[in-house]
């Protein structure tokens, strides 16, 4: 769980014997939700945290919920769906023409670049001409 959702928690330890008893306080930081909630959560539950402004102190900032779906809803609104119709039927070699087609586009704007840059004395000196 990241660092984020860590809440500071008081803890108060009573230790009693013969002689006396003695009150031990400590403060540490510990999960806002614990591991084991998470663990623990069903199908459509979640918990969070939301933050708060200084003047608008939020009471309850953790939160456990359940999304609940209305399955007949949801039916009747898939039954309303309508099919995509087909705008171009593609084989596999349109495909591979438009790829061809694109990465010789970009070869050429490779090219085109190199050899502008080559012709500009202000950026010959960028483009490194490997030998033959």
């Amino acid at each position: 769980m990241p660092s984020a959702f860590k809440v500071k928690s008081y803890r108060s330890s009573y230790s009693i014997n013969s002689a006396d008893t003695s009150i031990s306080r400590s403060k540490q930081l510990e999960a806002a939700i614990p591991p084991s909630k998470i663990a623990a959560l069903s199908s459509g539950e979640f918990v969070g945290m939301v933050a708060d402004n200084p003047d608008q102190k939020i009471e309850l900032k953790t939160f456990h919920c359940e999304i609940v779906n209305d399955h007949e809803a949801l039916k009747r609104e898939q039954e309303s769906y309508k099919e995509i119709p087909v705008v171009i039927k593609l084989d596999k070699g349109m495909i591979q023409h438009s790829y061809l087609q694109i990465k010789k586009d970009i070869q050429d704007v490779v090219q085109s670049e190199i050899e502008r840059m080559l012709c500009d004395p202000s950026l010959k000196y960028s483009v490194i001409v490997k030998g033959d």
